[in-house]
């Protein structure tokens, strides 16, 4: 009978499909009389939908907003700088030509750079940055993010001024006002030691969105800089690049250094504002951890769904013992069953995210006009829109964690399947 058995088992598995998937499958599609382990399925393959696709769109989200905030960050600070540390720099064209003949580099600035005090009729700390409009267009997007005046309106000798859109507010100041920038340096003079000051024009404001570069940025021409500070002629504070890779700004920047002589230090953007984009980095991986535990949940409903089928079906199982299935062949029966839940509900949060994802700036407007909301108000925030950034990494991962979880969760109920002692299931059958 036994090996009947077997044969009659090994002829429809091969002639059809494996025993194992076969079983699984007729397990799943099959109108049970159980509807509330239909149930229990249809709501495990819906958790983790709704968690692969909130995972998928939260983070995407989370991605653009990073974006976002590296462009508009990015646009006026360096991706580094290299700044001499005994004397001024000299020469400093020269130096300008060699560095941009590198691969690495997309181009590169002089600048001064000053904290100062400025007044009008406010008055703020701002830090106070000598440019040359010609070389600062190639190395920042400051020009793109004038919302009053130009860059071209700064001008060796005629002392004028680009300020940022908040510090102006605060400064209270327009196009044509005076502002007076006081250095924290001293003079010798008669009457006793006193700050370097000038009057300076206002000729531009720019906003980048961004409460720091706005509120505490000034621009001037670099040789007024110079002259505010008693600087030799020619001589500038440093180098900004631009570079073709930021994550090796750093290593780029101290290259570079090393070829010039004098001893230089060497900043990159990660030092300027490393711990504001390492704070989004840390939400996302917080948000990432947090969402799973949907996708966790909807595992363990998987769980409860197979334990049950498995008591279900204790007379099925005996009956296919004694036929000669092993207990490996009853494993796999509960496993592709689990792991079809999952690889469905994940398919199907992977299609849902990623058209949500995509779609998010159209579905946020929607949803505003339908509740009568709005989600990011322009006179509170920079940022009035719902940013996405689609990554193909992120669905890889959040579609192999999902699958993961599935196959996991179909391990214990499969194993306690696979020791069902036919003699016992059978007794009152």
């Amino acid at each position: 009978m036994q090996l009947v058995g077997r044969r009659v088992l090994w002829s429809n598995s091969h002639m059809h499909k494996p025993l194992s998937a076969f079983i699984g499958l007729r397990y799943l599609r099959a109108k049970r009389q159980n509807h509330f382990v239909s149930f229990i399925s249809l709501t495990s393959m819906l958790g983790i939908a709704l968690g692969v696709t909130t995972l998928i769109t939260v983070i995407s989200v989370m991605n653009g907003f990073e974006k976002e905030l590296r462009a508009r960050i990015l646009g006026a600070i360096s991706h580094a700088t290299i700044q001499p540390l005994e004397r001024p720099l000299n020469e400093w064209r020269e130096v300008i030509r060699h560095v941009n003949e590198r691969d690495d580099v997309v181009a590169s600035a002089p600048y001064i750079e000053v904290g100062a005090w400025l007044q009008a009729n406010g008055s703020s700390a701002a830090l106070v940055r000598g440019i040359d409009p010609e070389y600062e267009v190639t190395v920042s997007e400051v020009g793109s993010h004038m919302v009053r005046g130009s860059l071209d309106g700064l001008r060796g000798g005629e002392y004028g001024i680009v300020l940022g859109a908040g510090l102006a507010m605060r400064l209270q100041v327009d196009l044509g006002d005076k502002v007076t920038v006081i250095a924290p340096r001293l003079k010798a003079s008669p009457m006793g030691a006193s700050p370097l000051m000038k009057r300076f024009t206002v000729v531009g404001m720019f906003e980048f969105g961004e409460y720091e570069n706005d509120t505490g940025l000034a621009m001037v021409e670099i040789s007024d800089a110079a002259r505010l500070l008693r600087m030799p002629e020619d001589s500038i504070g440093g180098i900004r690049l631009r570079l073709v890779d930021l994550d090796s700004a750093w290593w780029v920047a101290r290259e570079i250094s090393a070829q010039l002589d004098g001893a230089y230090r060497v900043r990159d953007w990660s030092q300027e504002r490393g711990n504001l984009f390492q704070a989004v980095r840390t939400e996302k991986s917080v948000m990432w951890v947090i969402l799973s535990l949907i996708i966790a949940v909807a595992a363990f409903n998987i769980i409860s769904m197979l334990v049950m089928v498995v008591t279900d079906k204790q007379s099925d199982i005996a009956i296919l013992k004694t036929m000669g299935a092993h207990g490996g062949t009853i494993m796999r029966v509960f496993v592709v069953q689990g792991s079809l839940i999952g690889v469905i509900g994940t398919a199907l949060g992977v299609v849902g995210g990623i058209l949500l994802a995509q779609n998010i700036a159209t579905v946020v407007p929607y949803l505003e006009q339908l509740f009568g909301f709005a989600l990011f108000p322009s006179d509170i925030y920079y940022i009035t829109e719902l940013p996405s950034d689609l990554r193909q990494g992120d669905v890889v991962a959040f579609a192999a964690m999902s699958l993961g979880m599935s196959l996991l969760s179909t391990l214990y109920p499969a194993w306690r399947a696979s020791r069902t002692d036919p003699a016992e299931a059978l007794r009152y059958e």
